[in-house]
């Protein structure tokens, strides 16, 4: 299926990611055993962290802080800026409070609350591979979609190191944008995917950017060829060999899987939260995805009305929409 032709696919991403959000909020933590018991089948309120229905979490947060600082242009200081107002300041929240943070997005705000540099805020070790900077990479996706590539993967290293450093979660970053400009272009998801895997192998073959091992982190995703172990593509992956933890590339993993076996918005996004365990930042990152691919018209739009702040998001993105001439 082509991606869809709205007249702002800007609003097709940030309306996937933040629906996509709610939807897992209320069942964050939650088992896949649990969920195969009580499936999510619409959006619902409280549970996990008592908040009504149609309320998202800190991944459309730091998104819409993302998207909200692009408005002005390019200006990592300005980013980092956001998250802390954020913080500190509740800007962009659903209601007024944050009620949900990653431990190295938390640790990186503190760091620069207290004047660390953005260039030195983010954790840079292995276990500093939560999916937080995966969750709210999306609106660069617009920004950059006319940077050649080395411009384009100096980029989203910066944005992402600002809370996450370690090359892992730069890689995951830039396999996801890499791929979301594919779908923006307007080739189909399996097109798009082959597409990005090219893409990707080349620039990592030609830049000296990870290490073997790094490099392999990756095999179910790139199928590279670095080392001639039998690893199942992703997509070729049962359930049960998928992962939704917080970890980036089980994540990014999930991701793929969930787009890749499902035809339209609702049961892509539907199928990442009942993954289970993290629900609502699963399918915050498909759903931007999905959002790109399907457009708001594959939304359910009952799920659109419930979200808070409707309004400003779809502000948020027609500023976003200009400013990245779209």
């Amino acid at each position: 299926m082509m991606t869809s032709l709205s007249p702002n696919p800007v609003l097709n991403g940030l309306i996937g990611l933040v629906v996509g959000d709610a939807l897992g909020v209320p069942v964050e933590f939650k088992s896949r055993d649990y969920l195969k018991i009580n499936p999510v089948r619409d959006m619902f309120g409280f549970g996990t962290y008592q908040q009504p229905a149609g309320t998202w979490s800190d991944d459309s947060s730091l998104a819409f802080c993302l998207a909200d600082a692009l408005c002005s242009g390019y200006d990592l200081q300005a980013i980092a800026d956001w998250f802390v107002a954020w913080y500190d300041e509740k800007a962009w929240t659903p209601h007024g409070q944050v009620f949900d943070i990653g431990i190295s997005t938390s640790a990186a705000i503190n760091k620069l609350k207290k004047g660390v540099s953005y260039t030195l805020s983010g954790g840079n070790d292995e276990s500093s591979n939560g999916n937080g900077s995966l969750m709210r990479i999306l609106p660069l996706v617009f920004y950059i979609k006319n940077e050649p590539i080395e411009r384009r993967y100096q980029m989203i290293k910066e944005v992402s190191s600002i809370t996450h450093a370690h090359i892992r979660s730069v890689l995951s970053c830039f396999i996801y944008v890499e791929y979301a400009l594919l779908l923006l272009q307007g080739k189909d998801k399996w097109e798009a995917y082959k597409k990005m895997q090219d893409i990707v192998n080349h620039f990592i073959k030609n830049n000296a950017i990870a290490s073997e091992t790094e490099i392999n982190q990756f095999h179910r995703i790139l199928e590279n060829p670095i080392n001639d172990y039998e690893v199942m593509p992703i997509y070729q992956c049962k359930e049960s060999e998928v992962y939704s933890s917080g970890y980036v590339i089980y994540t990014l993993e999930a991701s793929f899987w969930c787009l890749l076996k499902h035809e339209n918005y609702p049961d892509t996004v539907l199928a990442a939260v009942n993954l289970g365990e993290d629900t609502d930042t699963t399918a915050a990152v498909v759903g931007g995805l999905a959002g790109i691919l399907y457009g708001i018209d594959n939304i359910p739009e009952k799920w659109i009305s419930q979200l808070a702040r409707k309004e400003a998001i779809f502000d948020l993105a027609e500023r976003l929409r200009k400013n990245c001439q779209i």
